[in-house]
């Protein structure tokens, strides 16, 4: 989920994160994105988040992801429900994309926080070349399209929720054609699918 590594000589790698169901929408017609919540506990799945949450990125989202997050990982109940994550969301640098946010919104729980105003190209690449550190998009659909037409996200991780919701706003509905390669593709028993592809 978070993966990712810091240290080192290494140029910083930009992946994205994202729950869809099963036709592609990254959240309902209305924004809703309360959908994939009701995936069966799964303590295979878990393991798997709690690894990869473990990797060390800078994580990346825009305004509204920004606002779910803070409004549940730095509470006491989502400390209590799952220290390790909320211990990681807390910790990691948080690089978030607003035009109306006007500073960072830090409190307790939430801090290491840095507003960007716009995506920029340049910039992008700037913190991908001189920060030893990879970055990872969580949700965002906007932020994810807007990276994938500057060509700058090298890896899709897509975990397919088993719903249909009919419509909802496409993933890539803006998003030029691009060829990916299936990295990796494994099933979880809650139905859950996590489908990982690299750009070519």
């Amino acid at each position: 989920m978070f993966q990712g590594s810091q240290g080192g000589a290494h140029a910083g790698r930009l992946a994205s994160f994202i729950h869809v169901p099963v036709d592609g929408y990254y959240a309902g017609a209305n924004g809703e994105m309360d959908w994939f919540k009701d995936a069966d506990k799964d303590p295979e799945y878990e393991a798997w988040t709690h690894d990869q949450a473990a990797g060390g990125s800078t994580l990346v989202f825009g305004r509204t992801t920004d606002d779910m997050m803070k409004s549940w990982w730095p509470t006491q109940k989502a400390i209590d429900a799952d220290p390790q994550i909320a211990k990681v969301v807390d910790e990691s640098p948080k690089l978030v994309f607003s035009r109306t946010l006007g500073g960072p919104q830090e409190a307790p729980n939430w801090k290491n926080v840095t507003i960007v105003h716009e995506i920029d190209e340049k910039e992008m690449k700037r913190r991908k070349d001189e920060v030893e550190r990879d970055l990872t998009i969580l949700g965002s659909g906007p932020v994810v399209q807007q990276l994938s037409n500057l060509d700058l996200v090298e890896e899709y991780d897509q975990v397919v929720v088993p719903v249909v919701l009919g419509e909802g706003k496409a993933l890539f509905g803006d998003v030029k054609q691009k060829t990916l390669k299936l990295a990796k593709l494994r099933a979880f028993k809650n139905g859950l699918t996590l489908l990982r592809y690299a750009s070519s």
